[in-house]
């Protein structure tokens, strides 16, 4: 677990040479397919005025979010395809009773079947988690209470705060216990401390869901409204001593590193030891102790909050997290909250695909290597890593005139751009599930002995050297990463394919979005986060103190554009919570442009394709690929909660900081999507 992960050779002297790849086609390949959907274009939309608008507004109109969906675009539409792909292969696992038992054939069918038998289910209802439930209520000592929230934690429930072994942020060859803030019911601390209409009556909701749970499990009425006020009065306590998730952001404030002893000072009725021996930790010299003040919060809460509570808090967390793998009453109460009071989504998925998702979560690697043997293309995968080649080239040139950057610094990151390691498509190495049973006796059970095989092997990391395969998402994921620690972009199999990568359209379709993709995961290492850390992936600076200061003045340019935007209702867009993302698109939009651009050096003009030129088609691409629809309630979450701008702005925004658009369809000034000269941010 690698909290700064970022979701999509030194060169010396002035002489720089550096070698460009070319993507050759055979004339037996297939001619270039079309690549934007020109029905969705809104004709009446102008795109000086609305370039979001212009590309999509058709498929806006014609495409509202599903019922059983919060929000509905490109990466739901692809992934609905993925998912079927992925329900053929579970199908097919469940109903092979001759797989030999181990493999994982048998482990996927099983946790699918088991996941899909809701009679089973209903007639368990909670009785699988009694054991759970059992030791919990035997807790009489606050020791007992830190021994449970440890083994909590090793089978994957989140209790109190977060306890995990990564690498080392600053000695990026080590990996380091490190604890976290957490413990919380809400998606983010604001929802305990705001005090406006919206967040006053998600916790009046909230606080009905708690006793409407704790009801479910056996409680009268007024016992569990009891437990509904115990429950929200400690989580708002942790909140209230939680960074924000601007603060968040800043990863030196996170790298509070401290010996067993001062950690034990800190906190000093906490019985650490008795934490590390449950999770498996056998010896411990330094942890990381991210946010200090939280960790303060709970050495005062164990003081002041007595057992009894502490007992009922974690009755109520291991419910929070396991209600939708039991009964149909806990899963709908479950979706009554945190799908639609906090998403807006009426309608619960099918249960196939809850089962599908829960079992690539918990059977990554088996499931992903079947879907990768039956569904993926080896030559998708060379295509994108040529792309990233160019990419890289791109960048570099980039990097060169950079008339802000002195040369010393450029040094570094050409040093950081020859160290980038680069995955494609699915890990070199799967993972080994050979010591996880997965059995027939329960699905939420299953879900647990899942969680505890990953735990244990995240702890077993500790005193061995870093494993540089490993992955973070699973194969089928339509997604893509950056982790400034390993200094590595990662693209799974699931995002190449259209709308984001398709091998048969022309190069500017696949440049506007997968290029623009491939950029804004490498531009993650030179995003105000990404920066911080080196080549090695170490959080050092590199910078010389008079570029830091010109790339901040730059970077506070995306700040001020991404708050102006009112997302809804009078929400604007938190520019400081976006940045990282913001940095990324723009970065990642400008480097494929001019990869494409480099790629059509020496060649004929690219003819127009329904009328629009390459350069038009690369932006028309990029807009494409943010088309979406969201429900109120689910855009006004993610403006509070989540790093990425909505779609609208990341298709629009990048635009207007980029004279290659205004000249490409001529934005003058006046124009709704014209930006004046000295507002415009260009950083990489």
């Amino acid at each position: 677990m690698n909290k700064h992960v970022l979701h999509l050779s030194v060169l010396a002297g002035a002489m720089i040479f550096i070698s460009w790849q070319g993507e050759t086609k055979k004339e037996s390949d297939p001619q270039p397919v079309a690549g934007i959907e020109v029905k969705n274009i809104d004709k009446s939309v102008k795109p000086t005025e609305d370039f979001y608008q212009f590309v999509n507004g058709n498929w806006i109109k014609n495409n509202p979010v599903p019922a059983s969906e919060s929000r509905w675009g490109s990466f739901n539409e692809l992934n609905d395809k993925n998912t079927a792909k992925l329900k053929t292969i579970l199908e097919a696992a469940a109903a092979d009773k001759k797989a030999p038992n181990g493999s994982n054939k048998q482990k996927i069918g099983d946790f699918y079947s088991l996941a899909m038998d809701s009679v089973k289910l209903n007639r368990e209802r909670a009785n699988p988690l009694k054991e759970e439930f059992d030791a919990i209520a035997k807790i009489k000592t606050k020791d007992d209470v830190i021994k449970e929230v440890a083994h909590l934690h090793s089978i994957g429930i989140s209790a109190l705060f977060i306890g995990y072994v990564g690498q080392d942020p600053k000695i990026s060859t080590l990996y380091i216990p490190q604890l976290y803030q957490g413990g919380l019911g809400l998606p983010d601390r604001d929802y305990y401390t705001n005090k406006d209409e919206r967040t006053l009556n998600i916790q009046k909701a909230y606080k009905e869901h708690l006793v409407n749970m704790f009801m479910l499990l056996g409680d009268k009425k007024r016992k569990a409204k009891k437990n509904a006020e115990v429950v929200f009065e400690i989580e708002t306590r942790l909140a209230k001593a939680s960074m924000t998730n601007v603060e968040l952001r800043d990863p030196e404030k996170q790298y509070n590193k401290k010996t067993y002893q001062e950690l034990a000072a800190l906190t000093p009725n906490i019985n650490w030891m008795t934490y590390l021996e449950e999770v498996g930790v056998e010896k411990v010299y330094d942890v990381i102790v991210c946010q200090p003040e939280f960790f303060k919060e709970i050495y005062h809460s164990f003081d002041e909050v007595p057992v009894k509570n502490w007992k009922t808090y974690l009755r109520w967390t291991l419910i929070d997290q396991t209600a939708d793998k039991l009964s149909d009453d806990f899963v709908k109460e479950d979706f009554k909250f945190n799908g639609t009071i906090i998403e807006g989504t009426p309608t619960i998925k099918p249960r196939w695909k809850r089962a599908l998702k829960a079992t690539d979560e918990s059977l990554g690697d088996a499931l992903g290597q079947l879907f990768v043997e039956k569904y993926f293309s080896e030559e998708s995968k060379k295509r994108v890593a040529q792309m990233v080649e160019n990419l890289i080239v791109a960048y570099k040139e980039r990097i060169r005139t950079r008339d802000w950057m002195s040369e010393a610094t450029k040094t570094q990151a050409y040093a950081k751009l020859d160290k980038v390691m680069k995955k494609f498509g699915y890990p070199d190495k799967w993972r080994d599930y050979s010591t996880l049973e997965i059995k027939e006796d329960s699905y939420v059970q299953n879900y647990l002995r899942a969680n505890n095989y990953l735990f244990k092997e995240m702890i077993n990391k500790l005193g061995k050297p870093i494993d540089r395969a490993e992955w973070g998402m699973t194969a089928p994921t339509i997604n893509a990463y950056y982790n400034p620690s390993m200094n590595e972009i990662v693209f799974p199999a699931g995002i190449m394919q259209p709308v984001f990568f398709n091998p048969d359209a022309d190069d500017a379709v696949n440049y506007g979005c997968m290029g623009a993709i491939i950029g804004h995961e490498l531009t993650h290492g030179f995003d105000d986060q990404g920066a911080q850390f080196d080549a090695d992936g170490n959080l050092k600076n590199w910078w010389t103190e008079e570029d830091l200061k010109k790339f901040k003045e730059k970077t506070a340019m995306l700040v001020k554009q991404f708050n102006d935007y009112d997302a809804i209702d009078g929400m604007h867009v938190n520019g400081e919570l976006t940045l990282g993302e913001n940095i990324a698109d723009l970065g990642g939009l400008t480097i494929a442009y001019y990869a494409l651009k480099k790629s059509m050096e020496g060649k004929p003009a690219p003819e127009k394709i329904d009328g629009f030129t390459a350069e038009q088609r690369f932006f028309m691409s990029w807009a494409q690929g943010w088309r979406g629809n969201m429900r109120p309630e689910y855009l006004k979450n993610m403006i509070q909660t989540n790093p990425h701008s909505p779609g609208n702005f990341r298709g629009n925004g990048p635009l207007t900081n980029m004279p290659e658009f205004y000249e490409a369809f001529g934005v003058k000034e006046g124009d709704k999507m014209y930006r004046p000269k000295e507002q415009r941010a260009e950083i990489w």
